[in-house]
C-alpha cells in the first residue's frame, strides 16, 4: 500500500462489556456531599447526564460537514461559538475552534459512530483532504444540566461570561471559566443550560453549584 493511500489509526471501544459497571463521575460526590431532593421550592434543578459519548472532530470543515451530514443527518455549526442538534436534541455538535468540533451522542453510540465517520471520510470526494482526527474523550468528560427560573442567576455568580439572553442566545456555546475551572457552557434551549467539563473537575463544580444554589433551594434530579 502506497504512502498516499495508507491510513493508520487506532480505533478502540472505550466502553467494553465488563463485570464491574462504570460509575458516574459524581458517584463519590453524591455520597460525600449529598444529593438534595427537588422540591416545590426548588428554583434551580441540577442533573448529570453521565456516560454520554463525546467525540472531538478535527479537520477541514467542508469534508467533515459532508461526512457528518451523511452519517447523522445534520451538519456542523455554520458560525463560531454555536451548536447544532438533531430534531430530538439527543445529539449535538459544537464549534470549539476553526478546525475543531465537539460531538455529543447518547452513551454507547460513540464507538460505532466513530467507525462510520472514518468510513465516510475515507470515501470523501475531495481526496486531497485526508488530514482529520477523531478522538473519543467520553471517559474524561461529563455533562451537567441546570434548569429553573434562577439558573441564570446561579451562572452569574459563577462565570465572568455574559449570560444575558442578548449576549447568550439559545444555540450558543463557549469555552469559559466557571468558578476556577475551565469548561464549556452551552444553552441548547430557553430553559436549559449545559456544562461540559472534565471528569477531574466534576466534584469541585458539583460542590460549587450546591453552594451557589443553596439560596434557590437547589435540587438534584435523580
Amino acid at each position: 500500500m502506497s504512502e498516499q493511500t495508507a491510513t493508520w489509526f487506532n480505533h478502540y471501544d472505550a466502553r467494553p462489556e465488563v463485570e464491574v459497571p462504570a460509575e458516574s463521575p459524581l458517584a463519590w460526590s453524591y455520597h460525600k456531599s449529598g444529593r438534595p431532593a427537588v422540591s416545590q421550592k426548588s428554583r434551580v434543578v441540577l442533573r448529570e447526564r453521565a456516560m454520554l459519548g463525546h467525540l472531538i472532530l478535527r479537520g477541514g470543515a467542508i469534508v467533515l460537514d459532508e461526512a457528518v451530514r451523511g452519517v447523522l443527518g445534520f451538519g456542523l455549526p455554520g458560525r463560531p461559538n454555536t451548536l447544532t442538534q438533531d430534531e430530538g436534541g439527543e445529539r449535538s455538535i459544537q464549534w470549539l475552534s476553526p478546525d475543531e468540533w465537539l460531538l455529543i451522542v447518547p452513551g454507547g453510540e460513540e464507538f460505532a459512530l466513530e467507525g462510520r465517520l472514518r468510513e465516510a471520510l475515507g470515501d470523501a470526494r475531495d481526496t486531497s483532504v485526508k488530514n482529520y482526527a477523531i478522538v473519543n474523550v467520553s471517559g474524561g468528560q461529563t455533562l451537567l444540566e441546570l434548569e429553573g427560573e434562577m439558573a441564570r442567576e446561579l451562572l452569574m455568580k459563577s462565570t465572568p461570561y455574559d449570560v444575558h439572553p442578548d449576549a447568550f442566545p439559545v444555540g450558543k456555546g463557549v469555552t469559559t471559566v466557571f468558578a476556577k475551572a475551565n469548561l464549556i457552557l452551552r444553552r441548547p434551549s430557553e430553559e436549559r443550560w449545559e456544562l461540559v467539563l472534565r471528569r477531574s473537575f466534576a466534584d469541585y463544580c458539583y460542590r460549587w453549584i450546591l453552594d451557589a444554589g443553596s439560596e434557590y433551594a437547589i435540587g438534584v434530579e435523580r
